[in-house]
């Protein structure tokens, strides 16, 4: 994926000497670029351009799968632009990276097959009824700092699949690859289609607030999703959050631990923990406990880390200041109350955001590290002599994105895994996702579905014709 050429030049709206952005390499804790800090009040023309934009694209369902294919294909082309741009600004090793441009191409191909289906309803009457389906209008999405341009992807491919425009606003620690990525696809979507628009707050909370938006689709923190579907209310406009979770990994008592221990370190570790679905917390049977923490610890100690740009590392760093800062007190906590670090348990002593990879035990359960959300390199493995209380434990908390169920017998974990209270549960391993698939959180964890058809129906809404079935050509 060699691009041979620059990205297209981007067609923004003018931006009238809006102040500038630092963006900062998480791996040396030092400003390397910018961009632009839009005001808030530029969002009346932006949106605008998105709603002119809109009557055109939702007309033509086959120049729409068209466009988004040749935008898979861009993102292809541009790809090693954007993966180290997404590694400089995000921390994530290079291979990483790779594999979410990657996976932002897949999304383009998958939504640009899908097509709304018309629906006829029989029920007995003498009416001929169908539904069809209409797109909502301009949408916002708003995307966070840990899968910048795969979230983003998730959010857009769909939106623009069903015939809406899209305004876009990456989080302000990581706009450089997103502002990219819309200068990569204005070169194959038509203008006002999708337009990126990155800077401080308020601007994030002005675009869902925004009357001239019809759908707000969010991914972050539960206190500022409940903020954005309180703005978004003001004009009624449909939100989908994506509000971030606990997950539990449940150990069984007959789980193999050295067959299981890599797969587990990275459910938890991938990203440097930054993953919203990413095992958070590990509940295992007491006997088996030392055994798991050694595992765990032991590849903890060793995983290479550091620059994302440096082929050999696995574990980057934190994505920012405000975060590291998250993770050194909740780790701090923890220990102060008794918990013990098996490996890491600090900062290391090097430029950027580096924190060690983390492994607890003695943790007490009502640890903020246990039942809040760390997103950092932090892991809790806790004992149990029920499971019963296991899976109290697991549900116990405000989270319900995800569970995991380990076990040498996968239809006994697949009982266990039926009692967990969240929206996506997996089997002997963990964070794994397929792009058809629905995806979703209870509780806490958010409202709406995203993925595969349903994410793609969640950017329509329903049509319905009624007419006689009486009639018909040359009939009153």
């Amino acid at each position: 994926m060699r691009t041979t050429a620059g990205p297209p030049a981007p067609r923004p709206a003018p931006s009238h000497g809006a102040a500038r952005l630092a963006v900062v390499d998480p791996a040396t804790g030092e400003p390397f670029a910018d961009a632009p800090d839009e005001p808030p009040d530029r969002l009346d023309a932006v949106v605008e351009r998105a709603r002119r934009a809109w009557h055109d694209w939702r007309a033509d369902p086959g120049a729409r799968t068209t466009a988004l294919c040749a935008a898979a294909d861009a993102v292809e082309a541009a790809g090693d632009d954007l993966a180290r741009l997404l590694t400089r600004e995000q921390g994530k090793p290079l291979a990483e990276a790779h594999a979410e441009v990657t996976r932002t191409a897949a999304r383009l191909r998958l939504f640009a097959g899908l097509a709304p289906r018309v629906r006829r309803i029989d029920d007995g009457r003498p009416v001929h009824s169908e539904v069809r389906w209409r797109s909502l209008g301009p949408v916002a999405a708003i995307v966070p700092w840990n899968f910048p341009l795969q979230l983003a992807a998730a959010k857009f491919a769909p939106a623009l699949a069903a015939g809406n425009t899209v305004v876009l606003k990456p989080s302000p620690f990581t706009p450089l690859a997103t502002r990219l990525l819309g200068s990569v696809l204005a070169g194959v979507l038509p203008e006002g289609v999708l337009t990126v628009v990155t800077g401080r707050e308020p601007l994030g909370a002005r675009l869902a607030a925004h009357p001239g938006i019809r759908h707000v689709t969010f991914t972050g923190s539960v206190p500022t999703g409940r903020a954005v579907a309180a703005a978004a209310a003001a004009s009624l406009a449909r939100v989908t959050l994506e509000l971030g979770g606990n997950d539990a990994a449940i150990l069984l008592d007959d789980v193999d631990v050295d067959r299981i221990a890599d797969r587990l370190f990275w459910a938890a570790f991938r990203n440097c923990g930054q993953v919203c679905m990413a095992v958070k917390r590990v509940y295992v049977p007491a006997r088996l406990h030392a055994g798991v923490v050694e595992a765990l610890a032991h590849r903890a100690r060793t995983v290479p880390v550091g620059p994302g740009l440096d082929p050999d590392v696995r574990l980057g760093p934190v994505n920012n200041a405000p975060q590291l800062a998250r993770v050194e007190e909740v780790t701090r906590r923890a220990l102060a109350d008794g918990a013990r670090a098996a490996a890491g348990g600090r900062r290391l002593d090097r430029p950027g955001y580096f924190f060690a990879p983390t492994v607890l035990t003695h943790v007490p359960p009502d640890s903020p590290v246990v039942t809040g959300e760390q997103f950092g390199p932090v892991l809790p493995v806790l004992p149990y002599r029920r499971l019963d209380e296991a899976v109290e434990a697991a549900n116990g908390t405000g989270f319900g994105l995800g569970g995991s169920v380990w076990s040498a017998d996968p239809d006994r974990a697949a009982e266990v895994a039926d009692r967990l209270e969240c929206g996506t549960a997996w089997i002997n391993h963990h964070a794994e996702l397929s792009l058809a698939q629905p995806f979703a959180g209870v509780k806490d964890s958010g409202v709406g579905v995203t993925g595969g058809p349903w994410g793609f129906y969640g950017n329509l809404r329903p049509f319905v014709v009624h007419r006689p079935q009486e009639e018909g050509p040359g009939r009153p």
